[in-house]
C-alpha cells in the first residue's frame, strides 16, 4: 500500500494515517491521496526472504502442476522485467474488494476562492476568508453539493467549448479546469500507435543525420540519450544500429558449440577480433569471415604473460588501418573472465571492476560478500590443505558439499556425508582436478595429447565445504545495466545426479509458487549488487530451501548450454546482443513480452550405467519429432562412457523441446528421455 501522493512523501503514510486518526483529521490531504487509498488497497509487496521487492509479475492461467510429489509446483511466473503498466500484482486489474473502501467516505472542508477573494488574507470580515465550516456537518453537507453542482457547469461548459477557438476571459478558467474537470480542454494525449511512430520518425531522422563512416564512440555521443534508453523494438532496433561497425575484442571463444555467439555477431554488424590460442578451433572464424582479426596467443603459458601479451596486441590495434582501436572487450567463457575484465580496466572501456569478478568467481569470498551484506549464507569453511578437513567438518556439519573454490562446470563438485566420507572425497577430487586440462576455454580430462594447459595451475586446488542445501534449484538470468537490474528470469533445475551434482533438465518459466520465484530474483540481485557489479549478464544459481531462498554461485557471464535459446525463445530476449551492447558502452532495455512466447524444456541426458557406447541409435526417437527444438551429441560410437555409480556422469546428449505450456514441455521432455534410455547400447 502505497500513496503516491506528492504530499505524502513515505509509503503507507497515508494509510498509517487513515488507522490512527479520525477522518475529520485528514481533510487537508489531497483528494488524490485518497483515491488512491481506496483503489491501490489491493495492491501487494513481497516481503518473503528480502527487502520487499515490489511483486508485479503477471498472474500465469497455467495453474498445473509438475507430476513430481516430491517437487510440487504450480504454473506461475514472476515478470522478468521490473516494471509493469499497472501498479497491480498481475498484468491485470483486480476487482477492489468493497470492504477496503472506506465507510462512510471523506467530508471535505473546501471551498473555491476566485478573483481577489483568492488572494486575501486575514481574520474573517469583508473581502477575507469565511469562518470554516468544520463545526457543522450540515452545513459541510450543502457546500460539498455546492461544489458538485459546479463541477457539473464547469464540465458542461467544457464540453460545449471544446474544439471551438477562445478568447481571452471566456471558459471556466485554467485552475478550475484541472480542479474539478481535468484534464479539461488540453489537447487529448498520443495514443500508443502515434507515439511509437512519432519514436520511429525522430529514429529515422536521428540517424539520417549521422554522418556515414562516423566512428563508433562518436555515433554514440551525437545521438539523444533518451533514445538509448528507449524500451520497446524501436529502442531495441535503434541501439542495434548504433552497435553496427563496432570494434569488440573477445577474449577466448570456449568450446565449437559457443560458434553461434561470433555467428550472431557478425550478424549484428560486429568486427570481433577474436584472441586465443594458435590451435584453437576458433581460427577457422576467420576463413569463413565471422571475424575481423584472430590474434594467436599461447594459453599454455601463465596468466601474467597472456594478459600482457593480449594487452600490447589489443593496443596495437589502433595502428591496424582494417580494424582500428576497440570499443569493448567481452568474453563467453567462465575462465576468462577475470582477465577481460583487467584488460578493459587497464585499456579504459566498459567493463566490470575486476575485483567484483574475483569475488564472484572465489566462492569463498562470494560467501563472505554475501554474509557481510546482511544476505542469507549458509555455514562454509575454506580448505587449502588435507589439514583444514577436521576443523571444516566441525564448522560446517553434515550433510556438506566439498566443491572448488573457482571451478566452473559442477566439476569437482560433490555431496559428503561423514568426516571419513570428507576425506576420502577431498582426496578423490584433489587428484581429478589435477588430472583435468583447459581445452578451448573448458576442463576437460586430459588425452595425453599436450594441447591444453592444466587445470590446477589455472582455478587452484582450493575447496569449500559448505553446509548442503535442500530444496528445488533455479537459475536466475539477470542483466544488469547502469547500476540497476533489466531484466530477471527464473528457470527451474531438476534434481541433480548426487553425490556429484551433474545437471538434468530445466523448463522455463519457472514452475515455481510465483511469490517464491520473486524472492529467488530479489536474492539473485541483491548477491550480483553486494559483488559490486552495475553491468553485465549473469548467470546466477540459486535453491529455494525449507529456509528459505539460497544463493549457490554468480557467474559473471552467460551462462552455457542452451540459456542463450531459451531466454531468446521465452522471453524475447537475446543474451548475446545485450552482452555485445554492454560491451560497447551501450545500455541494456531487453524487449521483453508481458507472457512467454514459447515455453521450453532442456535436459543434458546423463548416462545411466558405465560402459562402451555400440553406437548412437539412442538419438533416433528424436528426429522429426514435432516440438523437438533441438539435439545436440555429446559422445560419439565406440566411446567409453561413465554412470553415476562409478563417477561423475557423462553427458550423452543434450535436448531441447518446446510446448504450450511449461508443465506441458517438461513432461515432453521427460518422455522423450525415456525413449532415449531405452535406446542405450553398452557393450
Amino acid at each position: 500500500r502505497t500513496c503516491n501522493s506528492p504530499c505524502t512523501p513515505f509509503p503507507s503514510a497515508a494509510v498509517r494515517a487513515r488507522e490512527r486518526f479520525p477522518a475529520s483529521a485528514m481533510s487537508s490531504c489531497c483528494c488524490g491521496c485518497f483515491a488512491g487509498l481506496q483503489q491501490r488497497s489491493s495492491s501487494r509487496a513481497v516481503t518473503k526472504g528480502g527487502a520487499g521487492l515490489v511483486d508485479l509479475s503477471p498472474r500465469n492461467k497455467l495453474a498445473d502442476e509438475v507430476p513430481s510429489e516430491a517437487r510440487p509446483r504450480v504454473g506461475s511466473w514472476a515478470s522478468p522485467v521490473p516494471y509493469s503498466p499497472l501498479p497491480w500484482a498481475s498484468w491485470q486489474r483486480e476487482d477492489i474488494d468493497e470492504q477496503s473502501q472506506i465507510p462512510g467516505g471523506f467530508e471535505f472542508g473546501l471551498m473555491v476562492l476566485e478573483g481577489e477573494d483568492a488572494h486575501t488574507t486575514g481574520e474573517p470580515g469583508a473581502g477575507s476568508r469565511p469562518p470554516s465550516p468544520h463545526g457543522n456537518n450540515l452545513e459541510r453537507r450543502r457546500r460539498l453539493r455546492e461544489l458538485d453542482l459546479e463541477a457539473q457547469r464547469l464540465d458542461r461548459a467544457g464540453k460545449m467549448l471544446a474544439g471551438k477557438p477562445r478568447t481571452a476571459g471566456t471558459g471556466p478558467g485554467f485552475c478550475n479546469e484541472q480542479l474539478f474537470a481535468s484534464p479539461g480542454t488540453l489537447p487529448r494525449p498520443m495514443t500508443g500507435s502515434e507515439r511509437e511512430s512519432a519514436q520511429q520518425e525522430l529514429i529515422r531522422k536521428v540517424l539520417k543525420e549521422l554522418p556515414s563512416g562516423t566512428p563508433f564512440a562518436e555515433r554514440v555521443a551525437r545521438v539523444p540519450r533518451r533514445l538509448i534508453t528507449l524500451r520497446g523494438p524501436h529502442g531495441q532496433s535503434f541501439r542495434r544500429e548504433l552497435l553496427r561497425g563496432a570494434v569488440i575484442v573477445f577474449f577466448s571463444a570456449g568450446y565449437e558449440g559457443k560458434r553461434f555467439i561470433f555467428e550472431r555477431a557478425h550478424a549484428l554488424g560486429v568486427r570481433v577480433v577474436l584472441i586465443d590460442d594458435p590451435a584453437s578451433w576458433s581460427r577457422s572464424l576467420l576463413d569463413e569471415g565471422k571475424i575481423a582479426k584472430y590474434i594467436p596467443i599461447d594459453m599454455s603459458q601463465s596468466s601474467d604473460v597472456v594478459y600482457n601479451a593480449a594487452l600490447e596486441a589489443i593496443m596495437g590495434l589502433q595502428d591496424d588501418p582494417a580494424v582500428g582501436p576497440p570499443d569493448g572487450i567481452a568474453t563467453f567463457v567462465e575462465l576468462s573472465v577475470q582477465t577481460a575484465a583487467r584488460l578493459a580496466e587497464t585499456l579504459g572501456l566498459p567493463g566490470p571492476l575486476p575485483e567484483s569478478v574475483d569475488l564472484a568467481r572465489d566462492k569463498h569470498q562470494t560467501r563472505a560478500t554475501m554474509a557481510a551484506a546482511g544476505l542469507p549464507t549458509p555455514p562454509n569453511h575454506l580448505i587449502l590443505s588435507a589439514k583444514d578437513l577436521p576443523l571444516a567438518a566441525r564448522k560446517v556439519g553434515f550433510p556438506a558439499v566439498l566443491k572448488p573454490v573457482s571451478g566452473a562446470a559442477s566439476l569437482g563438485v560433490k555431496k559428503v556425508s561423514t568426516e571419513r566420507e570428507l576425506l576420502s572425497t577431498y582426496e578423490e577430487l584433489d587428484n581429478e582436478l589435477r588430472s583435468l586440462v583447459v581445452s578451448s576455454g573448458a576442463l576437460v580430462k586430459d588425452d595425453g595429447s599436450g594441447t591444453g594447459a592444466a587445470a590446477a595451475g589455472i582455478i587452484g586446488v582450493a575447496f569449500l565445504l559448505e553446509r548442503y542445501l535442500d530444496g528445488a534449484e533455479v537459475d536466475v538470468d539477470v542483466i544488469m545495466s547502469e547500476g540497476e537490474w533489466q531484466y530477471a528470469a527464473v528457470s527451474d533445475n531438476g534434481p541433480t545426479l548426487e553425490p556429484y551434482f551433474n545437471e538434468t533438465w530445466a523448463v522455463s518459466p519457472s514452475l515455481l509458487p510465483r511469490l517464491q520465484q520473486v524472492a529467488l530474483k530479489e536474492l539473485a540481485i541483491g548477491a550480483v549488487k553486494a559483488l559490486g557489479f552495475q553491468d553485465g549478464i549473469f548467470h546466477v544459481e540459486c535453491k529455494y530451501t525449507s529456509i528459505g531462498p539460497h544463493l549457490i554461485e554468480v557467474n559473471c557471464r552467460m551462462g552455457g548450454g542452451p540459456v542463450y535459446e531459451t531466454n531468446r525463445r521465452c522471453w524475447n530476449t537475446d543474451l548475446v546482443e545485450e552482452t555485445l551492447f554492454i560491451a560497447a558502452g551501450l545500455p541494456s532495455r531487453p524487449d521483453v513480452p508481458r507472457e512467454p512466447l514459447e515455453c521450453i524444456a532442456n535436459s543434458d541426458i546423463n548416462t545411466l550405467k558405465s560402459g562402451r557406447l555400440a553406437d548412437l541409435s539412442f538419438l533416433e526417437p528424436l528426429r522429426d519429432r514435432e516440438g523437438v527444438i533441438s539435439f545436440t551429441p555429446h559422445v560419439s560410437a565406440g566411446e567409453q562412457v561413465v554412470g553415476p555409480l562409478d563417477g561423475l556422469p557423462t553427458w550423452l546428449t543434450e535436448l531441447v523441446v518446446t510446448r504450450p505450456t511449461p508443465r506441458e514441455a517438461l513432461d515432453y521432455l521427460l518422455i522423450l528421455e525415456a525413449e532415449v534410455q531405452e535406446r542405450v547400447r553398452l557393450t
